[in-house]
């Protein structure tokens, strides 16, 4: 299974590479909402204790490759045209017909999600891709002219400055978008039933690709630094704290805190997530209710049906597709149950009730509320 699924056909079909993940299928383009809580109920009362990993020593692309890379369903017409864009001005570039036009295409999927990446790292993934796939080279059969051919062009695009710079624009405008993804997929990983798994580096941005890449050495001693960085930052800010964090965005500091807060949470009240505790969708009603995943943790065993939910004691609100949100939500409201909640990634006091989701993720991209008292 691993040899022919996982190791040849992900590294043939790249129609969206964010999906070619172990376990996963590249022929599934997501689920609506409905399947999403159905999918979370199930597993609070089947699987409440299964791991729930989002990057591994094993990975095809790291968790926040995909995050980024998952953006392009958002804009396929942009993507489009800039894909053919620069496959024309890569053709001088080719030699031979090195590469195929899929093999091109993985790569410059690959240069957007991990982007900044080096020369040496695109060229040392590309070739291992190819003879993943074995339809040219493989690890047994090697090609050394079809990888000699590979490693030619991924030097030529790079000394491109016009189609770099091109593409380096179109990856850059998909970090701040890609971050937001990864937010949201670290906070839901850590309150989703289940065991969050933090493959070594993720605490912070991780753009990194299969191994060998993702097994580069981890920079411990930043991460410690940062985790200083944010006692720190509570120390000082009050309430400009998630404003503070913010403006760290480029170091990875709000997917740290996520991270921190979450388990802090775990670790205070272990009876939230524990195997038996309840997953509970939250109602959300308005222009942008699509946009919006939110889920309550507690109490007994839920399920995905009606409204007459329980209180639970967490509540989790999580956005999707952030570049068709733009940043608006319009006449959006989350049904909180009543009570006395607190943002814990803000430090706000929220009260139950209907409550404007532009109010309750103004100030963060998530929200992860607790009840008080």
């Amino acid at each position: 299974m691993a040899k022919g699924g996982e190791d040849t056909a992900l590294y043939r079909y790249h129609r969206l590479t964010a999906l070619n993940e172990v376990g996963g299928d590249p022929g599934r383009f997501g689920a609506s909402l409905e399947e999403f809580h159905t999918s979370m109920a199930e597993r609070a009362g089947t699987q409440p204790s299964a791991m729930l990993p989002s990057s591994t020593h094993d990975t095809k692309r790291s968790e926040d490759v995909r995050a980024r890379l998952a953006l392009l369903s958002e804009i396929p017409r942009s993507w489009e045209e800039a894909v053919f864009r620069w496959a024309e001005r890569a053709g001088k570039h080719r030699t031979d017909g090195i590469p195929d036009a899929n093999t091109e295409y993985l790569l410059y999927q690959t240069l957007v999600g991990a982007w900044p990446i080096d020369r040496e790292r695109a060229a040392a993934y590309l070739e291992k891709a190819a003879r993943e796939a074995k339809v040219h080279t493989s690890w047994t059969d090697p090609d050394p002219a079809y990888e000699e051919g590979l490693r030619g062009f991924v030097s030529a695009l790079y000394r491109d400055r016009e189609l770099m710079d091109d593409l380096a624009s179109f990856a850059n405008g998909l970090v701040a978008p890609g971050r937001i993804n990864s937010l949201v997929q670290t906070l839901i990983k850590l309150t989703a039933p289940g065991v969050p798994d933090i493959y070594q580096g993720c605490e912070l941005w991780a753009l990194s690709l299969v191994d060998p890449d993702n097994r580069r050495p981890v920079d411990f001693d930043l991460r410690r630094a940062l985790l200083r960085k944010l006692e720190e930052l509570e120390a000082e800010c009050g309430e400009e704290l998630p404003e503070r964090i913010l403006q760290h965005m480029g170091r990875g500091l709000p997917k740290l805190w996520v991270i921190r807060q979450a388990l802090r949470l775990r670790a205070e009240r272990p009876g939230l997530f524990a195997p038996g505790s309840g997953y509970t969708p939250l109602q959300v009603r308005g222009a942008r209710s699509g946009h919006l995943v939110a889920f309550l943790r507690g109490g007994g065993t839920g399920s995905a049906g009606g409204t007459g939910a329980p209180a639970g004691t967490a509540a989790v609100l999580a956005p999707r597709f952030p570049i068709l949100l733009g940043g608006s939500w319009e006449d959006t409201w989350v049904e909180l149950p009543e009570g006395a909640w607190r943002n814990l990634l803000t430090g706000e006091r929220v009260t139950g009730g209907p409550s404007a989701a532009g109010d309750l993720l103004r100030r963060f991209p998530a929200a992860l509320l607790a009840t008080v008292g």
